[in-house]
């Protein structure tokens, strides 16, 4: 059913028209070429709303260019893209914040005073600078120069720029990029915190370990093209590997050895990890395992780093 909403970023509060909708950015073929060099191929992604959605890969890889394309500033060589089920606009960009590469202020103003600037080109009245500050923990520093300012708070004044309104996505390019392990933990913690309270985040990252603690869904991408594209939870499951234990190891191990769904079964400490044949669950292990008598303290699906993942997928391309 529509839904009409009075846009907070819309300087003459048109009323905006949309369906109820589970997506908030649908890109097909996207394709950027500069020269020989083909900075974005083929790329196809579908980010859902209330997700927040890693791009991932390497300096290089397309990340900031497809960026770049969905917020209207590079125009693309040929494919499309949709935000909320709809044909781009200068009214749905209005409901977006976006900060790419490096946040730019001017040195000798307060963060009050640099924020006056994105507020006037949005057309949003001065009256939301308290909550973005509070929400971003520089409210005790509003008066206060930006050259003052730490790397990691221009990095927070930079989010509160793009929070200023209420924004319904917000896209992030390399925003713990520079930081110290302190800021880098204060704006991984900011992050989570918006995307808690339901605001669709798209942040572009070459940090792998970034990716893993923020979002919940991630595409990887490198040379221009999407590798993988899925949630965080699904990569790091280990589908085929499972870690087992019980009160006695070696008739556990007996046990395995004779199930035909175990392909190699290998002791790790107490447990004992069991690579698994397609299809096979661990529900079936453990009926299988009550089947002969044994009671298990242990079960679960062995977890992996995206890290381990990411770099089993470049190996494919290779």
């Amino acid at each position: 059913m529509p839904v009409n909403l009075q846009n907070e970023n819309n300087p003459a509060n048109e009323t905006i028209h949309f369906q109820q909708m589970s997506s908030i950015l649908q890109i097909n073929g996207l394709t950027k070429y500069y020269g020989r060099i083909h900075a974005v191929d083929q790329f196809d992604l579908q980010v859902s709303e209330g997700q927040i959605f890693g791009l991932l890969g390497p300096n290089g890889s397309g990340k900031t260019t497809t960026l770049g394309i969905v917020l209207d500033i590079i125009k693309p060589t040929r494919g499309s893209y949709r935000w909320f089920d709809a044909e781009p606009s200068a009214i749905f960009r209005r409901m977006i914040g976006a900060t790419l590469e490096q946040p730019v202020f001017y040195p000798h103003l307060s963060a009050v005073n640099n924020l006056r600037i994105p507020a006037r080109i949005k057309g949003i009245p001065f009256d939301d600078f308290e909550r973005v500050l509070k929400l971003v923990d520089l409210y005790h520093r509003r008066d206060d120069k930006f050259r003052t300012y730490s790397l990691g708070m221009k990095q927070r004044l930079a989010i509160a720029s793009v929070l200023i309104g209420k924004p319904r996505v917000l896209i992030l390019d390399e925003p713990t990029n520079g930081l110290d392990p302190q800021g880098i933990f204060e704006i991984r913690n900011l992050i989570k915190r918006i995307g808690s309270e339901g605001t669709t985040i798209i942040l572009a990252s070459h940090l792998l370990d970034e990716v893993q603690k923020v979002c919940s869904h991630v595409a990887v991408m490198h040379r221009g093209k999407k590798l993988f594209s899925g949630s965080v939870e699904e990569v790091l499951t280990d589908s085929e590997t499972i870690e087992l234990s019980s009160a006695n190891p070696e008739v556990l191990a007996d046990a395995l050895a004779n199930f035909d769904g175990v392909i190699s079964a290998t002791s790790e400490g107490r447990l004992i990890l069991c690579r698994m044949r397609k299809g096979i669950s661990p529900d079936e292990v453990n009926a299988y395992l009550i089947g002969k008598g044994i009671v298990l303290n242990h079960l679960r699906r062995r977890q992996k780093s995206l890290e381990q993942h990411f770099f089993e997928i470049l190996q494919q391309q290779s």
